[in-house]
C-alpha cells in the first residue's frame, strides 16, 4: 500500500538492458540485474532482462525466477558487438513498457528509440567514470566521454550507484536529464562454513595468515601500489592477490615481476563461494579501486566483516565510511598495514561489527530495490515532487 487506506501503487513493466543475462556470470552488472530483477519480480512486477542468445533462438523467451529473459543475438563484430547488441535490444523494448532501463551509456546515441517510437522513459546507469579506465585508448576515451555528455540529452534520468557521481554529473551537465542515486547491493550475513579450510588449503593459506587485493590488474586500480605498500611494511602477512594477471600488458608484467612467498597471484576466481571464503578469512581487505562509484568488491569485503584499507577517494570514503583506512601512496599503505598489525582483538572485533553494520543499514539487496521501486513508480505517475526529493543530495 502506497499510504494508510489508500490503493496499491499499479505494477510496472520494466527492461533492463546492457548486460549479457541472467543467471548472473560474468560481472557486476550482471549480478545487479538478477538482483533487482528477481525482487522486482516476486513483488508482482512485469520486468524483462534482455540477454545474448548465446546459441539459443534469438527471439526465445524464458523465464528465470519469475522474469522474462529476452534473447537478442550478439553480432561478431569486434569492438562494435557491443554497442550492436546495445542497439538491437533499445530497438525491441520501443514498446510495451512503463521504463527501459540501460546499464552503462556506451549505446547513449540510440537510447532515443524507446522514447521516439514509444514514448517510453529510459533511465541509464552512467557506472563511474568509465572513461577514465587505463585499459581504454585515445579514441575510445573521446568516444566514452562523448556518450556520456549525450547520456544527459538521451535519457529521460540518469541512475548514479554513488552520491558523488550523481553530484559530479548534476554540476557537470546542469541542463541535461536529472540524475538520481541509487546504490549498489551486497548479500548479507556471510559466514565461516565448514569446508573452508579445505579451500584455503588448495592455495596454501589458513585463517587470518593472509592479506587479500580482489582487482582487475589495471592502473586505476592501484595493484601496483599495494604490492609495494605490503612490501614496504616488513611485518606484513603475504599478500594474495586475485585477479586475471597473466603478462598480456607491461603493467601486468610490471606485477608480475614482484611475485614472491610475500605476493602470491592465484588468477582469477569466478566461484562465489571460493571467492566469500578468501574474503571471510583474510586479516585484511585492500581495496584500490578509484574510478567506479559504488564497488561491489569493496561491498562484499564489508559484507564479510573485513578489516578494510582501501584508496583514499570519494567513491571508497561514502561507502565504507568510517570502517576502513584509507591510503593514497605505498607509505601510507604499509603504515595503515602497521597500525592493523598492532590492533588488539577488540578493536578488530567493533571494526568488523562496524563494516557489517554498513552493509546492513544502507545496501542490502532490498533496500536497494525498495529504492528502486520508489523511484519507478514516481517516474510512472510523473511525480515531479516525489522524483526531485530522490534526486536531492543527502
Amino acid at each position: 500500500m502506497s499510504a494508510a487506506g489508500a490503493a496499491p501503487a499499479p505494477l510496472l513493466r520494466v527492461a533492463i538492458l546492457g548486460t549479457r543475462g541472467i543467471p548472473a556470470g560474468y560481472g557486476g552488472f550482471e549480478t545487479f540485474a538478477e538482483q533487482l530483477a528477481v525482487r522486482l519480480a516476486a513483488r508482482g512486477h512485469h520486468i524483462t532482462v534482455y540477454a545474448e542468445a548465446d546459441g539459443r533462438a534469438p527471439g526465445l523467451d524464458r523465464q528465470y525466477h519469475g522474469v522474462r529473459v529476452r534473447q537478442r543475438r550478439r553480432p561478431h563484430w569486434g569492438p562494435a558487438s557491443t554497442l550492436a547488441y546495445d542497439c538491437a535490444c533499445l530497438w525491441d523494448a520501443r514498446r510495451g513498457h512503463d521504463l527501459v532501463y540501460m546499464l552503462g551509456y556506451g549505446a547513449a546515441w540510440a537510447c532515443w528509440l524507446p522514447r521516439a517510437f514509444g514514448g517510453t522513459p529510459v533511465w541509464i546507469n552512467v557506472d563511474g567514470l568509465e572513461w577514465a579506465r587505463s585499459k581504454w585508448g585515445p579514441g575510445a576515451r573521446l568516444y566514452l566521454r562523448a556518450m556520456e555528455w549525450l547520456a544527459t540529452r538521451s535519457a529521460t534520468r540518469l541512475i548514479a550507484d554513488a552520491r558523488a557521481i550523481a553530484e559530479r554529473m548534476r554540476t557537470r551537465y546542469p541542463r541535461g536529464a536529472p540524475c538520481s542515486f541509487a546504490a549498489y547491493g551486497a548479500e548479507e550475513g556471510a559466514r565461516p562454513q565448514p569446508e573452508d579450510a579445505a579451500l584455503l588449503a588448495r592455495w596454501g593459506l589458513h585463517s587470518g595468515g593472509y592479506l587479500l587485493a580482489v582487482a582487475r590488474p589495471e592502473p586505476e586500480n592501484h595493484v601496483l601500489e599495494i604490492i609495494e605498500g605490503c612490501l614496504a611494511q616488513p611485518g606484513a602477512l603475504p599478500l594474495v592477490v586475485v585477479g586475471d594477471v597473466q603478462g598480456r600488458t607491461p603493467y601486468q608484467r610490471r606485477l608480475l615481476a614482484h611475485a614472491s612467498e610475500r605476493v602470491r597471484f592465484v588468477g582469477g576466481v569466478y566461484q562465489p563461494a571460493q571467492l566469500r571464503c578468501l574474503r571471510l578469512h583474510a586479516a585484511a581487505h585492500l581495496h584500490g579501486h578509484s574510478v567506479g562509484g559504488t564497488n561491489p568488491s569493496l561491498l562484499e569485503a564489508l559484507a564479510c566483516g573485513n578489516w578494510v584499507i582501501a584508496h583514499d577517494n570519494p567513491f571508497n570514503r561514502e561507502v565504507a565510511r568510517d570502517a576502513a583506512d584509507y591510503f593514497g601512496t605505498p607509505a601510507e599503505l604499509a603504515r595503515a598495514l602497521a597500525r592493523h598489525a598492532g590492533a588488539l582483538d577488540a578493536e578488530r572485533t567493533r571494526r568488523s561489527a562496524l563494516a557489517r553494520a554498513i552493509v546492513a543499514q544502507h545496501y542490502t539487496w532490498e533496500h536497494i530495490t525498495d529504492r528502486y521501486e520508489a523511484l519507478m513508480q514516481a517516474q510512472r505517475a510523473g511525480d515531479l515532487a516525489a522524483l526531485a526529493r530522490m534526486e536531492a543530495p543527502a
